[in-house]
């Protein structure tokens, strides 16, 4: 499990048959979980000012390989006495995104990203999202695309000072989104009573 804060960057030294090479400060360990980006991973080699992880076919089937190349966002997965910030993300990517526009405000930056429609039913106004590994907020939600408030910070500190009109984004969505609707899509008759809802929230 992971946060969405970043906690460093990180350099992709290589990407050959399917082995991902990353130079970075955190010292890992073999069969650790480190979150690439936003996708989870395991550490199955380190070498001296790095390590080596694998990708999945089902990884490599979501995201583009724009992705796992140059700086990339390095968060290691959660320790059980770590402090709980951000919220709670499980390094799993459910889609692609595509910034199609960029507002500069005066305190912070919008950005609007387009994703495929399916996805949008998961993704609720004010509500969380990871984007690339980072945690944040969401603004509105439109037929499908949503707004993010970035402030300078966030930009100044993540590969966000980077993104432009057409940059792709790893997107996980809320976990208590889709939990609550693979509930409701499955429910057999589509109709919610007091148990079904004291359920749901023991989720939250």
């Amino acid at each position: 499990m992971f946060t969405g804060l970043i906690r460093e960057l990180g350099f992709v030294e290589s990407y050959v048959d399917n082995i991902l090479k990353i130079k970075a400060k955190h010292i890992a360990k073999i069969g650790d979980s480190i979150a690439i980006n936003g996708v989870c991973l395991t550490v199955i080699s380190i070498f001296d000012g790095g390590f080596c992880l694998e990708l999945a076919d089902e990884t490599r089937s979501i995201i583009d390989e724009s992705k796992i190349l140059g700086r990339v966002h390095i968060e290691p997965a959660m320790m059980m006495n770590d402090r709980f910030e951000g919220h709670i993300v499980q390094g799993h990517i459910d889609c692609m995104g595509k910034i199609i526009e960029i507002i500069k405000r005066e305190n912070a930056t919008d950005f609007i990203i387009e994703i495929e429609d399916k996805n949008i039913s998961y993704i609720v106004p004010k509500g969380s999202i990871t984007i690339d590994g980072i945690s944040l907020t969401v603004n509105d939600v439109y037929s499908n695309s949503f707004r993010i408030t970035i402030i300078p910070h966030t930009i100044t500190n993540t590969l966000f000072f980077d993104y432009k009109i057409g940059t792709l984004l790893n997107i996980e969505t809320d976990m208590f989104a889709r939990y609550i609707s693979h509930i409701l899509d499955n429910r057999k008759d589509k109709k919610l009573d007091w148990n079904d809802i004291d359920n749901i929230s023991i989720l939250y």
